[in-house]
């Protein structure tokens, strides 16, 4: 086995505590999901020479390391919004395939719901009005307008109806009522959806994701790691990343995500289909995210995303995704854990299955930052 040809895997994953947690600092919960990953994957933390983590502080790799007591080689910093740790898992991946690291932690942790309670941030997030975005500021274009505005658009040229976004909703919500540790698991209908009040039209409350703290962990090794690890390893197969704009007025067409690029990249990598995928992990900040990435990344034509996700033909955000589940500001690592878990066997009363009646043996994770901005697949088998 020489570097450029090792095979990858996931052998470990984990959250922290999720959901409200007052007396949590993002540090802590970053050290408690690492601990719980190494844990899961029975790694000793000395193998560990590579780590990727975003989100806090200025030099953030850095103390994250120092603070769970590492000293890496091998670092990644990247942010690219919610789609940030799919991307960092293709670069994690890659790193170790060519010999530049043997085991990398992927970790990350926020208190985002705990801050707006104390007044540290605003409910409203911003990005800014420096750069390109000082053109779209004035108007006052929310993150959340954002996403809107791409929703109507796909209204209007596909026909798409509120009742099939609302539905998005309802099935990430049933999904969560199954799982402990979702935020919210208590049974909404589509008439609770589109009934609540406004948020950014056609958005009502129910169509936005949660706000929550928490954190996550996920351990990528070598192969040759792998086989000293509890739990069986679930293998990246293929990855993909793609960044599209930063301004609305740069994006060429609403009802396209970069993950039509991600995705094509991904699923062409690892060398499956998308008919193929046993479950799929989406980020939705807001219902419209499912729909149009299930279509972008071929699981359906483009304009018929409503009607697959009301034919129930794929198990989508099977913890509740960030609609019910938590949501502490970049989701993206939380849809790894779930795809692993998944894939492994381990979901109890949410468990999926394979057509055959076996369990999943490939499953998508596909994440997405900013408002569309950018996009990572990864596509995960056993």
């Amino acid at each position: 086995m020489t570097a450029g040809n090792r095979n990858v895997a996931v052998v470990g994953v984990a959250l922290s505590d999720c959901g409200r947690l007052d007396d949590a600092t993002p540090y802590t919960l970053h050290a408690q999901a690492a601990r719980r990953a190494l844990a899961d994957a029975g790694l000793d933390r000395a193998r560990i020479d590579g780590l990727a983590s975003a989100g806090t502080g200025v030099l953030v790799p850095v103390e994250i390391a120092e603070y769970l007591g590492l000293r890496p080689t091998w670092v990644d910093s990247t942010s690219v919004g919610g789609s940030t740790w799919e991307v960092m898992a293709a670069h994690a991946a890659d790193a170790i395939a060519a010999g530049h690291a043997n085991a990398v932690l992927l970790v990350y942790g926020s208190t985002a719901r705990a801050d707006i309670r104390a007044g540290r941030r605003t409910g409203d997030l911003s990005f800014g009005a420096r750069g390109p975005l000082q053109y779209e500021v004035p108007y006052g274009h929310t993150l959340i307008a954002k996403y809107a505005m791409a929703a109507r658009r796909h209204m209007i040229e596909h026909g798409t109806t509120i009742e099939e976004l609302a539905e998005v909703a309802v099935q990430a919500r049933e999904y969560a009522a199954l799982n402990p540790e979702a935020m919210f698991r208590d049974p909404i209908t589509v008439d609770d959806v589109l009934s609540g009040p406004m948020i950014a039209d056609p958005f009502t409350r129910l169509h936005c994701c949660i706000r929550s703290d928490g954190g996550a962990a996920v351990l990528l090794a070598a192969e040759e790691y792998a086989r000293d690890c509890r739990a069986e390893p679930v293998w990246i197969l293929g990855t993909g990343e793609c960044v599209s704009h930063s301004t609305m007025s740069e994006w060429e067409d609403f009802t396209v995500s970069p993950a039509a690029v991600s995705g094509r990249l991904a699923f062409g990598r690892a060398g499956v289909r998308p008919a193929e995928i046993d479950l799929a992990q989406i980020y939705d900040a807001f219902t419209y995210m499912t729909l149009v990435t299930l279509e972008d990344l071929g699981f359906c034509k483009k304009g018929e995303g409503g009607a697959f996700v009301r034919s129930r033909e794929l198990p989508v955000n099977t913890d509740g995704g960030g609609l019910s589940a938590q949501h502490p500001g970049m989701r993206g690592l939380f849809l790894i854990v779930e795809a692993v878990r998944q894939l492994r066997g381990e979901c109890g009363a949410r468990q999926v299955r394979a057509r055959d009646g076996d369990l999943p043996r490939l499953a998508v994770a596909s994440g997405t930052g900013g408002w569309f901005c950018s996009s990572g697949t990864v596509v995960l088998g056993r």
